[in-house]
């Protein structure tokens, strides 16, 4: 059995991801972690655990969970990850990390669009950005794997094939999301209460959304160069679920059998 580690598992990703990995018949759970429920049975939090989980939430000290799991999932905010990992975890873990600390490769604008400075940029060289899809074989040997983004996933994908064939013009995509509540995580923001979300729609991070230059840099390892995007989320009230539109020109003399 492959022994897992959560960091962060009483977020909104952090219950998907137990969910998940207690339905892989090879993966046991042996480390719950939690900065806001130590000690609290897990299934004290989430009640729909209740017989199917009887451990308690432990804390997020890396090094002791290093030495008691095979992989460290970290569902954790930005920068926690890399403040937490190091050489000597790294020597004895695979760490697959659920924020966007390894997921941008150029620093300067990871450090730009979340505001922080980032506490560990020696492992960003190294870190597999996690979208199997595209990277399936880098994944399998990699120590350090960045779980990609939630627009950034449906995002690429819908692109990345267009992109790659040479068949749309990189520059001109528009990408337009719709995202459910929970994508925004669980703690409590006043954007987020029933009475705000419920028969509402509205478009946020409108030019500054944080996934934009995740989306770009991936994209741009398939178009062979940098390109810039229009990318603009919508909230709309529903639980959990992305549906994401692109827009992009064709090529000139691009036809409908090529793109087929």
């Amino acid at each position: 059995m492959i022994k897992a580690g959560i960091i962060g598992s009483t977020g909104y990703a952090g219950q998907e991801l137990v969910r998940l990995l207690l339905g892989h018949k090879d993966v046991e759970i042996v480390w719950y972690g939690s900065r806001s429920y130590i000690d609290k049975k897990y299934a004290d939090v989430f009640r729909n655990m209740f017989q199917i989980v009887e451990n308690v939430c432990m804390d997020d000290n890396m090094d002791e969970l290093a030495a008691a799991v095979d992989v460290i999932f970290t569902a954790t905010p930005q920068g926690l990850c890399a403040s937490l990992v190091s050489e000597a975890v790294l020597e004895k873990v695979k760490i697959i990390d659920l924020s966007a600390d390894f997921r941008i490769k150029d620093v300067s604008v990871y450090e730009k669009w979340y505001g922080l400075k980032h506490a560990s940029p020696e492992f960003i060289p190294e870190a597999v950005y996690g979208l199997c899809e595209i990277n399936r074989e880098s994944i399998k040997g990699a120590r350090l794997i960045a779980n990609p983004g939630c627009y950034t996933t449906c995002s690429i994908l819908t692109a990345y094939p267009l992109v790659k064939e040479g068949l749309i013009d990189a520059h001109s995509i528009i990408i337009d999301a719709k995202s459910g509540t929970s994508g925004a995580g669980r703690g409590a923001k006043v954007d987020n209460l029933f009475c705000e979300v419920n028969e509402n729609m509205k478009a946020y991070g409108v030019t500054s959304h944080r996934h934009t230059p995740e989306i770009e840099e991936q994209l741009g390892y398939a178009a062979g160069e940098a390109i810039l995007l229009n990318f603009t989320p919508h909230l709309v009230p529903m639980n959990r679920g992305i549906l994401v539109t692109a827009y992009a020109n064709l090529k000139e003399g691009v036809t409908e059998a090529d793109i087929r």
